[in-house]
């Protein structure tokens, strides 16, 4: 199994005839997935999407793939193929398209509308090219074909791609559930004639590899929906994932069983929702849906409201409910049902929102104390089950964080696969097939770029860890005045903090401290101010951790008097 080493070298030039595979997100990371292939001189992108931060990223928004290492060869995309319509798949699309408009944008008829409804808000027009299972095309060197498969949201792809230097087959996010609420099942016939012709390289959804068996059907989840609407005696609230359509479509359904009148609630649920109705991905009973003036004059027990903010979100409509800041106003006697996962990283959020909608009185399901999830990935017996199905040459996990991609790469060696030719990449990692086989050559730039207001990579590492500095251990500014004949303070300096435990007599003893470093500096002949303010800040941030034991940012000011 070869792994991916820190030493790696940029990646040499792809030898002629073969094929690079280089994910510039999603390895390492549940989100932004992004996987750039090249061959020929051309570049074909499966997938563009966002990752949402952590708390240790304070003030972004989103998190997108780093497009440095196509940014000089934009012109040779020959297409964007997108998988399905989740924001970790389409998010990035608006910010590579705002880098050359006209790139043609691949997907299957929802995928197309929910990104022309995100691109509008960014004021973009794309080139789309609608395909279906089925279809088969071309794009530049690379040849397409699309097969269904099933997954949290309807009308997901996963596409086999034939080039000059073997087959790659992408499964995109998938599960195999054999009961599904379209009815469009993952097409494992398709899989097995496309194991016939031989697939040279298999990128499998690595998102649930470490769960054992097979993921549950989402029909299995209509029992604790629907008992839900059945006994409570008040409002339901619901919350998902706005484009969870399968989801939701179970909810409508339990509601209308049990006339109750259905609301949705939220800009992106709202505009999801219309879009999957008008296209008849959602199928919504006549009369259900209301809207706010509607439901006013519904009695409590005949009220469903569907929200966004299952992941603790802050700004959106869950959060603010549990936190007083929203119109709806949660109350005693109300159900609030959580129908999503946990996903890793944001389980202290989502627990403070229970935690707050509990407190008004609320009675909170979610996965932890009823069945009102089923993952959107397939777990180790699945993908065992594609491993034998398809018998690829070569398998490169995707889509997951480190401990995923290893339990994935393990699934593949115990049904056969030789394991040199597993291969385990991060992001940024060059993977070239060159005569059949797959192996590391070497990494490209791929580091977070952060979408904070409206700037897109203006915040970085170091201004996100000034940020947490800030929040954790707060600010000092030190305004010295110093005469410019001596180096000598003129006057007492004056300390100004934020958020570091201080009085009056705090700052006393640093003085000495700020007289003594710039005696030292006119000594040693240094009289650039900023010179100065370097070394006075270092004083004091060895003062401030020997006697306080904090780390604040010090911003010193240096005045000539």
């Amino acid at each position: 199994m070869s792994h991916p080493h820190p030493e790696l070298k940029a990646a040499p030039p792809l030898p002629e005839g073969g094929l690079r595979v280089t994910a510039l997100g999603g390895l390492g990371e549940i989100g932004r997935n992004m996987t750039v292939f090249e061959h020929a001189g051309k570049l074909l992108i499966v997938d563009c999407g966002v990752l949402f931060p952590e708390e240790t990223q304070p003030g972004v928004d989103v998190i997108l793939p780093d497009f440095t290492s196509i940014r000089d060869r934009l012109d040779d995309i020959v297409g964007i193929v997108l998988t399905h319509g989740h924001e970790d798949h389409i998010g990035g699309v608006p910010y590579l398209l705002r880098e050359r408009r006209d790139i043609p944008v691949v997907g299957s008829k929802l995928t197309l509308a929910f990104l022309e409804a995100k691109l509008k808000e960014h004021g973009i027009r794309p080139r789309t090219v609608r395909v279906r299972e089925g279809d088969r095309r071309r794009f530049g060197p690379f040849d397409c074909e699309f097969v269904a498969v099933n997954h949290s949201i309807p009308d997901s792809l996963a596409v086999a791609i034939r080039t000059g230097a073997g087959m790659v087959l992408h499964t995109g996010d998938f599960k195999m559930d054999q009961f599904p609420l379209d009815d469009r099942i993952t097409d494992l016939r398709a899989f097995a004639r496309l194991g016939e012709e031989g697939v040279d390289l298999f990128l499998t959804d690595s998102t649930n590899a470490e769960v054992p068996g097979f993921t549950t059907s989402e029909r299995e989840l209509n029992p604790a929906i629907e008992q839900v609407m059945r006994t409570a005696p008040r409002r339901v609230i619901v919350s998902s994932f706005a484009s969870h359509v399968h989801r939701i479509q179970q909810v409508l359904d339990a509601a209308h069983q049990h006339g109750r009148k259905v609301a949705f609630v939220g800009r992106s649920m709202v505009r999801n929702m219309g879009i999957a109705r008008d296209l008849g991905y959602l199928k919504v009973p006549s009369g259900l849906v209301v809207n706010a003036k509607e439901l006013e004059k519904l009695p409590d027990h005949k009220i469903t409201l569907v929200c966004t903010g299952s992941q603790g979100e802050p700004m959106a409509a869950l959060s603010r409910m549990a936190n007083r800041d929203h119109a709806i106003r949660i109350g005693k006697g109300d159900t609030v049902l959580l129908a999503s996962s946990l996903i890793p990283g944001n389980e202290n959020a989502i627990y403070r929102v229970i935690n707050g909608l509990t407190r008004w009185g609320a009675h909170v399901v979610h996965k932890g104390n009823a069945k009102v999830h089923v993952s959107g990935h397939a777990s180790a017996g699945e993908l065992v089950y594609c491993y034998n199905i398809v018998k690829p040459r070569n398998v490169m996990p995707v889509h997951g964080e480190w401990r995923h991609l290893r339990a994935n790469a393990d699934l593949a060696i115990r049904t056969g696969v030789d394991p040199d030719r597993v291969v385990i990449a991060e992001d940024g990692v060059v993977v070239d097939l060159v005569d059949g086989r797959a192996s590391i050559t070497g990494k490209v730039p791929a580091g977070n770029v952060y979408v904070d207001g409206m700037e897109v990579g203006g915040a970085t590492e170091a201004s996100l860890k000034d940020r947490v500095t800030l929040a954790q251990e707060g600010v000092i500014t030190v305004v010295a005045i110093v005469d410019a004949d001596t180096g000598a303070l003129a006057e007492v300096p004056d300390f100004l903090a934020r958020g570091f435990v201080h009085d009056d007599a705090t700052f006393e003893p640093v003085i000495p401290v700020i007289e003594k470093t710039l005696a030292n500096a006119a000594q040693e002949g240094v009289g650039d101010a900023h010179q100065l303010e370097q070394l006075i800040a270092r004083a004091v941030a060895n003062w401030a951790f020997r006697t306080h034991r904090r780390r604040p940012l010090i911003i010193p000011v240096i005045i000539d008097a």
